[in-house]
């Protein structure tokens, strides 16, 4: 073989992409990555397209799909009448993909305004006494905050859930608790 040199064994090609030898394995098991031939020992060796092919796999999971969706679609597009079948299969998959990641980015968005929210109250917090308890911080009207009126991350975590079978709830400020001389 002319560019011997140039192919790597399995260990090679693992090395080079990060992943295992049982990685590369399982992607020759599934159809995805083919070694270009066997060395005289009936070692696998790959070339450097094995390295594109595998960057595409993780590129393909990264975006959200699984190894028996790539199989499948793999598949799909190997065993289509023509070209523009097997395109048209990958653009429906693909559009679907991203119809999905838009509806996540929409979520995502959401989470961080949420988070944006929670970090601008938590940052007047501050400035706030030791004297309260973290019970007060639910109701809290210090600082510009009106009571009930907590981000709701924030409201869920310094607001405790009611327990009705509690005989009274107290909310004494820790201070209260250790003053010097009440041990």
């Amino acid at each position: 073989m002319k560019d011997e040199s140039k192919l790597m064994r399995v260990g090679e090609l693992a090395k080079a992409v990060g992943k295992t030898v049982r990685a590369m394995h399982l992607y020759e098991e599934l159809g995805l990555l083919e070694p270009r031939a066997r060395s005289d020992g009936g070692f696998r060796l790959y070339g450097p397209e094995a390295v594109d092919r595998i960057h595409w796999i993780v590129k393909l999971q990264a975006i959200g799909f699984t190894l028996a969706e790539i199989q499948g679609f793999v598949k799909d597009f190997q065993d289509a009448g023509s070209g523009r079948a097997a395109t048209e299969s990958v653009r429906v998959l693909f559009t679907e993909k991203q119809s999905q990641i838009r509806e996540q980015i929409v979520q995502l968005q959401v989470i961080e305004n949420d988070l944006n929210e929670a970090l601008a109250y938590l940052d007047s917090c501050q400035t706030c006494s030791d004297d309260y308890a973290p019970t007060a911080c639910g109701d809290c009207d210090h600082h510009g905050h009106h009571k009930g009126e907590a981000p709701p991350l924030f409201a869920g975590l310094s607001r405790p859930a009611k327990h009705e079978d509690k005989a009274k709830d107290f909310d004494v400020p820790v201070t209260v608790l250790y003053r010097e001389g009440n041990n």
